[in-house]
């Protein structure tokens, strides 16, 4: 029986898909320390159960996760392993079996970030992405700096993470973040007929090929990352970080 740790974090096994949901919409699905290792400890619990051949990570209908919950990293400057979200972004990079994201509403920081270590990634017709670190005084993460620009080009990813606005799903499906963006009422169904369909194929095949697809990535990935992490941590010092950080804080508290 796989269990998740985190009562935000939900695991449930369709068939011979690990299906993660990422469920606090009271908070607009942002992540918290240990939601973080809720879901890399699936993600680790998928690659190690023979009954489990992909992973499909998903959120609440109107919104897949706003990314970080400010009060989980301010102050916390580490960019140790031990640190659960640094733990979940290994995860994802490490992950040997297919992984799947079906994606509604915000996709946020984290939650575009994880995209790019996705196989196959389907969005509803409402969800709006975003990349906003430089808005935040800060930088990419997840290794994103590399992955993205590997993936759509130096220009368009220039576009998404140093300008930082939002963009559409179907931005993001025309630069190649998203395979096929879906009706609101169909996307989910749509990506996990896509998960059980990976899942229904032969395992070996499917990792061998993943593998041979990601050759090159094993030392790249995991050095973009703890680079990233450096300098996020360092710029989360500077006055120009505190000052964003400190005007969302206040904000929530006069709301």
């Amino acid at each position: 029986m796989i269990e998740s740790q985190h009562p935000n974090v939900l695991y449930r096994v369709e068939g011979k898909v690990l299906v993660m949901q990422i469920n606090r919409p009271e908070k607009k699905n942002a992540l918290l320390p240990g939601m973080y290792r809720a879901l890399a400890d699936g993600l680790k619990l998928a690659d190690e159960s023979a009954a489990i051949n992909a992973t499909l990570i998903r959120g609440v209908d109107d919104c897949f996760t706003s990314g970080n919950d400010v009060n989980g990293f301010v102050g916390d400057g580490s960019t140790t392993a031990d640190r659960p979200s640094v733990y979940f972004m290994h995860a994802l990079h490490d992950a040997r079996k297919p992984i799947v994201a079906a994606v509604s509403g915000l996709a946020i920081g984290i939650g575009t970030t994880l995209l790019f270590h996705c196989d196959l990634v389907y969005a509803s017709d409402n969800c709006y992405l975003q990349l906003p670190f430089t808005r935040l005084g800060l930088c990419p993460e997840a290794g994103s700096s590399y992955l993205l620009p590997k993936q759509i080009g130096y220009l368009r990813a220039a576009e998404l993470i140093l300008l930082g606005n939002r963009f559409s799903a179907r931005k993001a499906c025309e630069y190649g973040i998203v395979n096929e963006v879906l009706p609101q009422d169909q996307y989910l169904q749509y990506a996990s007929d896509k998960a059980q369909e990976l899942a229904s194929l032969p395992p070996e095949a499917v990792q061998t090929s993943k593998q041979l697809m990601k050759r090159g990535l094993e030392d790249i990935v995991p050095d973009t990352i703890e680079l990233e992490l450096q300098e996020f941590s360092r710029l989360l010092q500077t006055p120009e970080a505190q000052a964003i950080v400190q005007a969302f804080l206040d904000k929530k508290q006069a709301g």
